[in-house]
């Protein structure tokens, strides 16, 4: 084979490559959703979403405001809106459903009796709510490793009848 054969034969050779490895166009958009994380202060929500955004959980700070976090995975992203849970801020959540896809109520499951009857009263204002009541609810019940936390039958039982408990 001549050199100007074996020149040619390289130089189609890195077209090859260079079309394979530049020319692919961007790789394809993986879906965006847009949930909403709502619970009362303590009740988690910043940890869960440091814990799924592979952040370090150490010091970890409650939501005064709130805060977006972009949570990857393999076929989707979840863009999710913390709302922060103090008094003073629960009465602005709902400025913030709009665009929303899904909802993630965190609960506390060792918490006092008191906070349970506010985290059950702000729920059902949630399920309620004209931008959310036709919205998938996670309802996550966090700190389960605590003493004093309380069975799934428990909460459902605190929670209200409009709930179905997933068992699995």
């Amino acid at each position: 084979m001549s050199d100007l054969r074996i020149t040619e034969a390289f130089l189609y050779m890195d077209y090859l490559c260079f079309r394979a490895l530049c020319c692919k166009g961007p790789p394809p958009a993986r879906p965006e959703y847009d949930l909403v994380c709502i619970g009362l202060t303590g009740s988690g929500k910043t940890s869960l979403l440091s814990k799924l955004c592979s952040e370090s959980p150490e010091n970890v700070v409650s939501t005064t405001g709130f805060s977006i976090k972009a949570v990857p995975f393999q076929n989707a992203i979840l863009n999710v809106k913390e709302l922060g849970g103090a008094d003073n801020i629960r009465k602005y959540w709902s400025r913030y459903y709009q665009g929303s896809q899904g909802v993630i109520f965190v609960l506390d499951s060792a918490s006092s009796e008191d906070d349970l009857e506010a985290a059950r009263n702000e729920l059902h204002s949630a399920l309620q709510h004209p931008q959310l009541c036709t919205l998938p609810f996670l309802i996550l019940a966090n700190h389960q490793d605590k003493p004093a936390a309380r069975s799934v039958q428990e909460k459902y039982n605190y929670l209200g009848d409009r709930l179905d408990p997933v068992n699995n």
